[in-house]
Formats: structure tokens, sequence, C-alpha cells
């Protein structure tokens, strides 16, 4: 089998199928399922249909995530909330918490939203997205399984953790900085085991401090402890690295300290040798620009800023200056009218995931 292009309805109509088919209910797959092929979308293939099974479906079949989330408000203030997922659907949790941020910064001016004990919530820009159409800047963060050694350090603590802000612009796409805390992400990796690409140098030390290469290897060793992700800038101080740690940390506190939610090594999905829930922790924050100089005023002014930088010297044999957003949308103006490319291990994935469902509904493009 080669690549296939499959169209944007039959993919939702089967990641929903499938989801429902699991336990989910239908309005909830309808959000996890918009929530997964944004990544698609946006082209960011390391958190999209590439883990539609192994994340989502496995996990709820093992008993490790809930397919019915029971999102629960254990305290509130005008401003504030902290929610309890009850390790339900983290897409569900997060569509749900960045909705009531920006519902409480609708009419105070700004919003926050902490919650514990979720799972996997999908790519974190999707909720800053959310504010970004509400008119307003929005924050989210979440921890993750430990993945990140501290700088001079070989052990993996941390999670990839990623700091993503977006807002508005005058622009025909928002500014969405959507990235994890880490050189490179576990998510990342899996991808590049799914296609036999070698894992670049000084992206993830060994415990003999030492830079490793072979993806395979990595992702068991980074299971074992024997394998940790480089923090943003690198391997060592030399770099930078202790900005991406120190970054991490910020994301790790305000993902655990503000809801009383776990942490660190209490993350890792592992207690006795055997699979458990994840629970891990985000925090959502909406800020509305009406409430300073104005919306209008707001994304005139970012849109200039963010066209200055375009606009500035180019370095000799670069065609162009990005900023963050603008190639995320030119691959949905190139997917739009098309679909997503699915790669030979997910179609293997599909097959196995419609035939245990009972799906028998679909027949894939690769099947014909």
């Amino acid at each position: 089998m080669a690549k296939v292009i499959v169209d944007w309805k039959t993919l939702y109509s089967f990641v929903e199928d499938a989801f429902m088919g699991v336990g989910i209910p239908r309005e909830d797959a309808k959000i996890c399922a918009d929530v997964l092929l944004e990544s698609d979308k946006r082209g960011i293939e390391s958190h999209g249909v590439n883990r539609f099974k192994p994340i989502y479906i496995d996990r709820i079949n093992i008993g490790i995530q809930n397919p019915v989330t029971n999102y629960e408000i254990i305290r509130e203030t005008p401003t504030t909330a902290v929610v309890d997922g009850h390790d339900g659907m983290g897409q569900v949790i997060g569509f749900k918490a960045m909705s009531l941020a920006i519902e409480k910064a609708k009419k105070y001016g700004m919003g926050m939203v902490a919650v514990r004990n979720s799972c996997h919530y999908g790519i974190a820009g999707y909720y800053t997205s959310m504010a970004s159409k509400a008119g307003m800047i929005g924050m989210t963060g979440t921890n993750a399984r430990p993945s990140i050694a501290p700088t001079f350090g070989v052990e993996n603590m941390l999670g990839t953790n990623p700091l993503t802000i977006g807002f508005p612009t005058d622009e025909e796409f928002d500014f969405n900085i959507d990235c994890a805390t880490s050189i490179t992400q576990r998510g990342k990796l899996e991808y590049y085991s799914r296609i036999g690409k070698a894992t670049p140098s000084g992206m993830v030390i060994g415990r003999d401090g030492k830079p490793k290469t072979d993806t395979d290897q990595i992702l068991i060793d980074l299971n074992t402890g024997e394998a940790a992700l480089a923090p943003l800038g690198g391997i060592g101080e030399e770099l930078a690295g202790y900005k991406g740690y120190s970054y991490a940390t910020v994301i790790e506190v305000l993902s655990a300290a503000l809801q009383q939610g776990n942490f660190l090594k209490m993350l890792t999905g592992k207690k006795d040798g055997k699979d458990v829930p994840y629970h891990l922790g985000h925090f959502f924050i909406a800020i509305d620009t009406e409430a300073f100089m104005g919306l209008e005023e707001f994304k005139k002014t970012a849109g200039d800023i963010l066209r200055e930088l375009r606009a500035s010297e180019k370095a000799p044999g670069e065609d162009r200056i990005f900023t963050a957003g603008e190639k995320e949308y030119e691959v949905w103006l190139e997917r739009k009218d098309s679909g997503v490319p699915i790669n030979d291990a997910v179609q293997l994935e599909f097959i196995k995931v419609r035939d245990a469902l009972g799906l028998t509904q679909y027949k894939f493009e690769w099947e014909v």
C-alpha cells in the first residue's frame, strides 16, 4: 500500500462512528473527531489520525480511559474554575473547559479554568483557536507522561508540556503558537517510527549522557527510563536548554498545583507494572480584547506586527519569513478540497478498527 488521500466527509464520519463504537456518546464523539482532524487540517500529522487508534481507542479498550466523560466543576469563582475530568475524553474536557473560560472572559474580561484527572486532549492549538474565534487571546498548557530530562540530567521527569498561545488578527489566519517545551515530542517520534526515519542527534539523551538516534529503540527506552527528550534548546546549557526546561516546569506547576492534580512521575500511566489512567492536568486562559482597547484595534495592531516581521530582511537563500499559524493555514488551503494523506500503517489501523467494530459500511480507497 502507498499513501492515499481520504476525503474529509469520510474521515469525519468514520472517526465519529468508531468513537461511538467504543462507547463515546454522539455529541462527545463529534468533539473528539473535530479536535483530532483539526490536527490533520493543519498538517500536524503527529497528533492527527496517526494517533486515532493507539492513543484513544486502545486506551478505552484496555480500561484506562473512560468513554463517557464526567465533567465535574468542583470549585468556581466568577473568573476561575477547577474541573475534575474523572479520566474521561480529554478533548471533551478541554472543549468544555475553554468554553467556560471564554464565557467568564466575556463577563469579566478574563477567565481561567484548571483541570485535573484528564487524558490526552489532542492539539493544544485547538483550544487557543476557540478563544481567537471568540475575539480573545487564548492560552493553554498540559502536563504529560515523563519524557524530558532536566538540564544536566538524564532521567525523564517532565512531560513535553506544550505552552500554547493564540490570538486573532486582521489577516485570514490567526496567530497560533502550539509547540512542546521539549526539542521534539513523543508524537513526532512515533511518526518517525511509522515512516522509518532516524531521530536527529541532539533531541534525545541516553542514561550515559550521549545522544540517541534509533527511533524505535528510543520509543522503548522512553518507557523504561533509558532515554529522555532534551528540553527546548537541546542537551546541556550551551544552547540554552535550561530555558525549555524552565518553561516545561512552569506548565507542570500550572497543570498540577492550582487543581491539586498529579505531576512528574505520577503521570507514567503505570502502577505495579500495570496500565492505569494518566490523570493529566490542563489549564485554559481566555482574555477578552474588548476589555482593553477593543477587538478591531487589537487585530489591526497584531496584524501590523506580524506583517512587519514577515517583511523584514531575509537570510540568504530564504524565500519567506513566516509567523506562527501561517504554514498551518497554507496546509489547510491545500487540503480543504481533497482530504488527508493516510500512510500504510494508519490504513491498517483503520481496517482493524472498522472490522473490530463491525463498521461494514466503510470501504476505503486503498482496498479498491
